[in-house]
């Protein structure tokens, strides 16, 4: 199924996102994890671009098929551009259509330290408009957004008018960076839509859940903490116990707050943990 369909049929999309194993011997253990979380029935189930970009060692589409095969759930493959040339794009989306894959989230990837960029693709509205090309509309393209704006863009307004050009190279669905203050969410839609931005857009919710993804993932995405959330980080800083079930807690608690207003997708960044995720399945499936 085309992913801007189902965003058609109802309200709210649930999709998760798993990424591939560093390596291919591990294949086996992702597909463990997608069979407990296929008990979350998830509309979709998105795939990131493994190895760095590192096409000849990417098992992203070969895991995104193999779920819509074998678990008859819909997946979308992400593919980046900044360590891509047009030839490994063009190899990446002839790989798509044999193996069915008919939904793509556009990304121009992180700018490794050290690492040569092949300098043929600069932004992600240029991979799409690649992608278009390549594929006569057979895939479909997602793209990313930022609800407080991308870290390299001067202002949340500077990076919404960015956004127009990904939506002008067929863009038809947005999933967000994670965030943990709903109200930067909802400041963002409301400037988005008032700027033209008129596509779908689902809400990217991680659970924090260990000490580990404090230190790597929250410091990392340049996300503003929310005083309600700091105070979690110091109370249970301690009591890994205590974290998880607190992280647990208040990502269901931001969910339910964006479903009842009206939110058109929730994204639940997994990092690979079955777990996680049901359990914030189970306290929000009434909502579903």
């Amino acid at each position: 199924m085309r992913i801007p369909e189902l965003y058609e049929k109802k309200k709210p999309v649930f999709s998760l996102e798993i990424f591939p194993p560093k390596r291919k011997s591990n294949l086996e253990g992702i597909y463990k994890t997608v069979e407990r979380l296929a008990d979350c029935k998830p509309d979709f189930i998105s795939v990131t671009y493994g190895a760095g970009g590192n096409i000849a060692d990417n098992s992203t589409c070969e895991i995104a098929s193999n779920i819509k095969k074998n678990y008859g759930i819909e997946t979308v493959a992400h593919l980046t551009c900044v360590n891509s040339t047009k030839e490994d794009v063009k190899e990446m989306i002839g790989r798509f259509a044999d193996a069915d894959i008919q939904n793509v989230l556009a990304l121009r990837g992180d700018i490794v330290e050290g690492e040569e960029l092949k300098h043929e693709f600069r932004h992600a509205n240029e991979l799409a408009i690649e992608v278009q090309r390549k594929c006569n509309d057979d895939i479909e393209i997602l793209g990313a957004c930022y609800p407080e704006g991308h870290y390299e863009s001067r202002s949340l307004d500077e990076d919404i008018n960015n956004l127009k050009y990904k939506i002008g190279a067929g863009v038809k669905v947005l999933i967000t960076q994670l965030f943990f203050d709903n109200q930067a969410f909802y400041e963002f839609i409301g400037k988005a839509r008032l700027m033209g931005i008129a596509v779908p857009v689902s809400a990217g919710i991680m659970p924090i859940v260990t000490s580990k993804q404090i230190e790597k993932t929250v410091a990392l995405s340049g996300a503003s903490l929310p005083h309600d959330f700091t105070k979690m980080i110091s109370l249970y800083e301690n009591d890994a116990e205590g974290l998880f079930e607190a992280g647990i807690n208040y990502a269901v608690g931001q969910i339910r707050d964006l479903i009842t207003n009206g939110v058109d997708g929730i994204h639940v960044y997994t990092m690979n943990n079955p777990e996680v995720a049901l359990r914030v399945y189970e306290e929000i499936k009434d909502l579903l």
